[in-house]
């Protein structure tokens, strides 16, 4: 009788446990109506039409928030409109949920180095060479864009001109 109210909690608690584990699928499999999304998504932005790419992407990602594809391709559509923060999280989730993506490694460090980080791309760089052994064009072309640089900012005419600071040392 004692032991009757510790008996039903293991009981619930093992059925609870493995019912969990009959209903998950493996993460290999995307689910179809997600990748057609993400193939609209990538039609879309091939053709220059990002608003339609991004809503084809982010049905992709409603239907599937494991299709790394998706979030691939959406962050490209972000780095063509110039978005280069997003398109860094969007690359960040795909590695989050497969660390070794050298494609998402070369992505975000192309956009690091866009945003002006070229520091962090150096670590994609290097990190994109230990999992790509033989010789790959993302790789090869992060390295390009590295040595490139980050793109030059152009100042308007409205811009206003930063006053030039005078360290504290040297203050009267």
């Amino acid at each position: 009788m004692r032991f009757t109210p510790a008996s039903i909690a293991l009981a619930v608690l093992l059925t609870t446990v493995s019912s969990v584990g009959l209903t998950q699928r493996p993460d290999a499999q995307i689910a179809p109506l997600s990748v057609e999304w993400q193939k609209a998504g990538e039609a879309a932005r091939k053709a220059g039409n990002y608003q339609a790419a991004t809503d084809a992407l982010e049905s992709a990602l409603a239907v599937d928030p494991r299709n790394r594809g998706a979030y691939i391709e959406l962050a490209q559509v972000a780095r063509a409109q110039g978005l280069q923060g997003k398109a860094i999280r969007l690359y960040r989730e795909a590695l989050l949920l497969e660390p070794n993506d050298v494609a998402a490694l070369v992505g975000q460090g192309q956009a690091m180095v866009e945003k002006g980080a070229v520091a962090k791309a150096k670590e994609n760089l290097a990190q994109a060479q230990s999992l790509c052994k033989t010789s790959c064009v993302g790789v090869g072309q992060l390295a390009a864009a590295i040595a490139k640089g980050p793109p030059a900012t152009v100042m308007s005419a409205k811009d206003p001109v930063p006053a030039p600071t005078v360290p504290a040392t040297e203050r009267p």
